[in-house]
């Protein structure tokens, strides 16, 4: 009788010594250091990349916000669910390019910007009716701002000269110059389209 339970002891003792102090290393030591790490060279980053007015958080330059007023530029479509650009909720639709839901969503996010916009016959960039991979993007290519630029310049009666300088002062280029395409962050243009007032 004593030996099985003997046997057991002996193979707790070394299980729990390296439990504990793998426990305290992968969940302690390890997520404080990458944190004081993050927070010392990426602080803005570190601190959710928050974007302020007036002293007040208004939103994450990296996570993107649902706007539908026609004086403010729409971003990507987000597929979260319950409400868009729901950061618990991150994932894409998952829909196939053939799939009778994808092409209805996208027949009626095309519906929805000829009704904001019915006089602007310009091809409408990709990215203003398909969702991203996260549903969470917070940026736009330029042509997708282009694109809205009349609609946001009438709405706001500005000058379309006016809001295209807004998308060029606020296009980012390319990462390290070659990585990816220049973009434009929907809710920074938004808060300075706002400023103008």
């Amino acid at each position: 009788m004593n030996a099985p339970s003997g046997t057991l002891r002996a193979s707790l003792r070394p299980a729990l010594a390296l439990f504990v102090p793998l426990s305290v290393l992968t969940g302690i030591l390890y997520p404080l250091v990458v944190t004081l790490l993050a927070r010392a060279m990426f602080p803005r980053q570190a601190a959710g990349s928050l974007i302020e007015r007036n002293g007040h958080p208004v939103g994450s330059s990296l996570i993107g916000q649902s706007f539908s007023d026609p004086g403010h530029f729409w971003g990507r479509p987000s597929a979260t669910t319950p409400q868009p650009y729901n950061g618990i909720g991150s994932t894409g639709s998952n829909l196939g390019p053939l799939n009778p839901a994808l092409i209805d969503a996208i027949k009626a996010r095309l519906a929805a910007l000829h009704a904001a916009d019915p006089g602007n016959t310009a091809p409408v960039p990709v990215d203003l009716v398909t969702a991203s991979a996260s549903g969470l993007d917070p940026d736009i290519s330029v042509a997708a701002a282009e694109y809205q630029a009349p609609r946001v310049a009438r709405a706001r009666g500005l000058s379309l000269e006016r809001v295209r300088a807004l998308i060029a002062a606020h296009t980012e280029g390319r990462l390290l110059g070659v990585l990816g395409e220049p973009r434009v962050n929907v809710l920074e243009l938004n808060l300075a389209v706002d400023a103008l007032k």
